[in-house]
């Protein structure tokens, strides 16, 4: 699989509230530009061949570096898909909704749970929020979150971007109730 473009984000926050954050809440993300498989095609009904062509190398190659930019063990994640003007909100969908590109994020982070998406069509410089939630519980309140990127230059009108996004809490200074207190 070829890109164009790799980014790699870490965010810390140090403080919240005007309080200390310690330690420092971590988030990273990994977003790569691609060629649209589809690209060019007109309409595709059947999408299953760009998916086996794609998908699992995508997930191979950003999985492994959110954990490595993250350096600290996983609480929370996400994914995006950002297909550019001449796409399909779909193509970007196929890519990741499948488990070929979901399960090689889920078995190295020794996740249970369905990651939480973004789907949307933009111009290059889009900016997109990726939504967070708790790799092992989705109801776990503390780790609904989100994290804002943009690529200045992606996605090209015949690109997707493809991301990735992993943290090491919860919200900083996070206090809500368990939501087991309103069942």
């Amino acid at each position: 699989m070829n890109y164009r473009k790799l980014v790699t984000i870490v965010e810390e926050t140090a403080a919240e509230g005007g309080r200390a954050v310690n330690p420092a809440a971590r988030v990273a993300v990994v977003a790569v530009a691609i060629q649209n498989p589809w690209a060019g095609q007109g309409f595709v009904e059947d999408l299953s061949e760009g998916i086996d062509a794609v998908a699992s190398d995508l997930g191979a190659l950003l999985a492994p570096r959110v954990l490595e930019a993250l350096d600290a063990p996983l609480e929370a994640y996400g994914k995006a898909a950002i297909v550019g003007l001449e796409g399909e909100v779909e193509h970007g969908s196929a890519l990741i909704h499948t488990l070929k590109f979901g399960n090689h994020f889920r078995d190295a982070a020794q996740a249970t749970t369905l990651l939480p998406a973004v789907e949307k069509r933009g111009p290059a410089g889009v900016a997109f929020d990726i939504p967070l939630k708790h790799f092992t519980d989705a109801t776990i309140r503390s780790h609904h979150q989100t994290v804002e990127i943009r690529l200045a230059d992606a996605p090209h009108p015949s690109e997707i971007v493809i991301a990735l996004a992993g943290a090491a809490q919860g919200r900083p200074q996070q206090r809500l109730a368990p939501i087991s207190t309103e069942q």
